[in-house]
């Protein structure tokens, strides 16, 4: 029995700042959850923490019955930032998870599953060229290729759209749902969208703001999958999940003011 990836009563601490206190919940085998709140409530605190990039400093990360809290191959990680070796082709930034993931592969192998992926994010015509050659949006997909590559049971997105214009951040949100859609690996995304949210996930989990953010609200997103942009943002269930995520954010966005001026 696959168990689900659970998060339990975690808690951050950096000096006496309590950034992340008591989250948790549980994700289960294939679903996409995102975590959504403002801007520094520890949304990426607590998926590095799931990516073993950060230990907490109470409570922690249980994946199939046992606690990690070190980076693993079951985890490929996309950040905001593509953070590709500038020096290296798109092929060879791949190759450097390929052959992490998959030692016993022979070398040709392994650069025919890096192509595969290359293919699969639509950038295998760019495999031979450096990533200054190449666009943002095209870097982002190579990114996401290197970690596919390692073939996780959980795939880990820290705002993997926020530095790209709107158009390319469109055909990724597609491109990653796509993607989910053939194999239903798990998803944890973070981001500060609420539409990108809505649109991709099974689950919404909002975040209080910091400090000692906590969850505030498990949302499930009941729109009919396959999803279509279009169409979903015509629904008018759409409409009622998206009211209802603006009204926990102002909620908490007055109720945090409201305690700074006190």
């Amino acid at each position: 029995m696959i168990r689900p990836l659970e998060i339990t009563s975690l808690t951050k601490t950096f000096g006496p700042h309590v950034a992340v206190k008591d989250f948790s919940i549980k994700v289960p085998p294939g679903e996409f959850v995102s975590l959504l709140g403002h801007s520094g409530c520890g949304k990426s605190t607590v998926l590095s923490i799931v990516a073993g990039l950060q230990q907490a400093t109470f409570g922690g990360v249980v994946i199939d019955g046992v606690e990690v809290d070190t980076p693993g191959l079951d985890r490929g990680v996309v950040f905001q930032s593509p953070s590709l070796l500038p020096w290296m082709t798109a092929l060879d930034n791949v190759m450097l998870a390929a052959c992490q993931a998959h030692p016993k592969q022979t070398p040709a192998g392994q650069k025919d599953l890096c192509l595969k992926y290359l293919g699969l994010v639509g950038v295998s015509e760019f495999a031979h060229q450096l990533p200054a050659e190449l666009s943002q949006g095209t870097q982002q997909r190579i990114a996401i290729a290197r970690a596919l590559v390692l073939e996780p049971r959980f795939l880990l997105l820290d705002e993997p759209f926020g530095m790209l214009d709107s158009m390319t951040r469109f055909e990724l949100q597609d491109l990653v749902l796509e993607l989910w859609e053939k194999d239903r690996r798990t998803v944890m995304l973070v981001t500060h969208d609420i539409d990108e949210a809505l649109y991709l996930s099974d689950r919404i989990v909002l975040m209080t703001d910091g400090p000692e953010a906590r969850v505030g609200l498990d949302l499930a997103v009941t729109l009919p999958r396959p999803r279509d942009r279009s169409v979903a943002n015509e629904n008018p269930e759409y409409m009622r999940l998206r009211g209802e995520v603006i009204r926990f954010l102002e909620h908490h966005s007055k109720q945090f003011a409201n305690e700074r001026a006190a």
